[in-house]
């Protein structure tokens, strides 16, 4: 699915630099939530960044488009804060947000908590998850295994894990139910990868709901 084009209006002369000239930014992919990079801008920098929709950072000194013409990051919203001296980016991320290590954030390497710490954030690595496996597909994979039979058998599995979840619910036991509901969503993306609906087209449509 495309990316939809976002209208920019930013006047960068409001955001405050510090002594270097820099602004420090934080780089979120817009779909899973996940912190892709921490780096910094110039006034250059911004501006190419909202001129283009595309961010662009001070690296070594110089001002230069993310990934260069292999990786991208797609501005999808900007956020400031209450100082206009540090900046939020949601983008839409293409490849990888470190070369070296071919990772899709930089920020891989967890050294407190545990996996399952995250909320709702693995709705997003689930999306991604399961688009990589659309994109090449794995054997044995029961995911795979699940989009080859397509939306009817998807559905399917949709429907009856939903009435599970509705059993497990009326019972005291929580674990049960945490068991069920992580079967539902996880078959309910399986679904929405299938129809090709994202996470945000959803979040979108509840947007226009509570306006």
């Amino acid at each position: 699915m495309a990316v939809k084009k976002v209208e920019m209006n930013v006047n960068v002369n409001e955001f405050v630099f510090d002594e270097n000239g820099l602004i420090p930014v934080i780089a979120q992919e817009y779909e899973s939530g996940e912190v892709l990079l921490l780096g910094s801008m110039n006034k250059e920098a911004a501006e190419k960044t909202f001129e283009t929709g595309f961010a662009h950072y001070v690296k070594d000194g110089k001002v230069v488009k993310f990934g260069g013409s292999v990786n991208s990051q797609k501005v999808m919203a900007a956020f400031l804060t209450a100082g206009s001296n540090s900046l939020l980016l949601k983008v839409a991320q293409k490849g990888v947000a470190c070369p070296e290590s071919k990772s899709f954030s930089t920020y891989e390497k967890q050294i407190v908590g545990a996996y399952n710490h995250i909320g709702a954030e693995m709705l997003g690595r689930l999306q991604r998850m399961i688009e990589s496996c659309i994109k090449d597909p794995e054997e044995g994979s029961y995911t795979n295994y699940l989009l080859i039979r397509g939306v009817d058998k998807i559905a399917k599995k949709v429907g009856e894990e939903a009435v599970e979840l509705v059993i497990a619910a009326k019972n005291p036991d929580k674990e049960e139910t945490i068991d069920e509901a992580g079967d539902f969503l996880y078959h309910m993306m399986v679904l929405l990868a299938a129809k090709g609906v994202k996470l945000s087209d959803i979040g979108a449509e509840l947007c226009k709901r509570n306006r």
